[in-house]
């Protein structure tokens, strides 16, 4: 399945309506390109090359989506320092109100101001916000935060964490840090970003014992991933459960991935935990929580 036009023979064959992508990136411009020569230089970091697959125009970029199917999908941004966030929620909140199919999308970062500009951005609407605790480097348990975890977790507005330490361990990473936001705010709405690789077995732990705590798909168990982090056997059966209970969401990482948008749903599909399951992943989970 390593060709994109296969992709909606892919969720017809599940008798779905097309794809829900709950990981998928639309930046501005100037911060996409710096994004972008980030993973261009990604080689040395990381030991292998990254090369972007779909370095493309938005409108390429929405286009392609649709023609795959994919009928909802997100713009995560990420703020890496302080002073952006409330910019980038102006963009990715614009990009999706001109975008059919777009999650709302925010951020935020341990700042002074944080509380004012998160609650705007639920006031406009967004309903899904993105950290990058790997990026960002900053530790989710600054009493910074503290508040906003509360006020995402009483809005039951999901955020899409990155918690592991794949590709390259740096800054709070781990399930230690962010376990400790969940501790003191357990009905917090967390997708743990690319299964929380490498430490599957933790973060899997994670979903099980909150009740809003998921895991996105993100890149896991494609050739790419699993030469740097395979995802371990034994915790099939886990996964399985959990996808099938609407805690595993499928997650892509377009466009910044190295290998077509159809090998995340061959690698999927690879893994044998039956038809129903990839429709509860493809579909069905996202569509419960944002009542599609």
């Amino acid at each position: 399945m390593h060709d994109d036009s296969t992709v909606p023979a892919f969720w017809r064959a599940l008798d779905l309506p097309g794809l829900a992508d709950v990981h998928t990136h639309f930046l501005p411009e100037r911060m996409l390109r710096r994004v972008w020569a980030h993973f261009d230089a990604g080689g040395p970091l990381i030991g292998r090359e990254w090369p972007i697959r779909y370095k493309w125009s938005d409108a390429e970029r929405v286009g392609h989506l649709d023609k795959l199917g994919v009928r909802v999908f997100s713009a995560l941004a990420y703020a890496h320092r302080p002073a952006m966030a409330a910019d980038l929620n102006d963009w990715t909140l614009g990009f999706a109100a001109a975008t059919p199919g777009c999650l709302p999308s925010a951020t935020f970062f341990p700042e002074p101001g944080v509380e004012g500009y998160v609650r705007d951005a639920l006031d406009r609407g967004a309903r899904v916000f993105k950290v990058h605790l790997q990026v960002g480097g900053y530790d989710p348990r600054d009493e910074l935060l503290d508040p906003v975890w509360g006020l995402l977790a009483e809005a039951g507005t999901p955020v899409v964490v990155h918690a592991g330490a794949a590709p390259v361990a740096y800054g709070f990473t781990g399930p230690g840090p962010i376990g400790g936001v969940l501790a003191r705010h357990p009905r917090l709405c967390a997708l743990i970003a690319h299964l929380g690789s490498p430490d599957y077995a933790d973060f899997l732990a994670l979903a099980e014992r909150y009740e809003r705590v998921g895991l996105d798909t993100t890149m896991a168990f494609t050739d790419f991933f699993e030469l740097m982090a395979p995802f371990p056997k034994e915790l099939s059966g886990r996964l399985k459960d959990l996808g099938l209970a609407g805690k595993v969401l499928l997650g892509s990482d377009f466009p910044n991935i190295p290998y077509p948008y159809a090998h995340q749903l061959e690698a999927l599909a690879r893994l044998d935990l039956g038809d129903d399951w990839l429709r509860a992943v493809c579909w069905q989970n996202a569509a419960n929580l944002f009542c599609l």
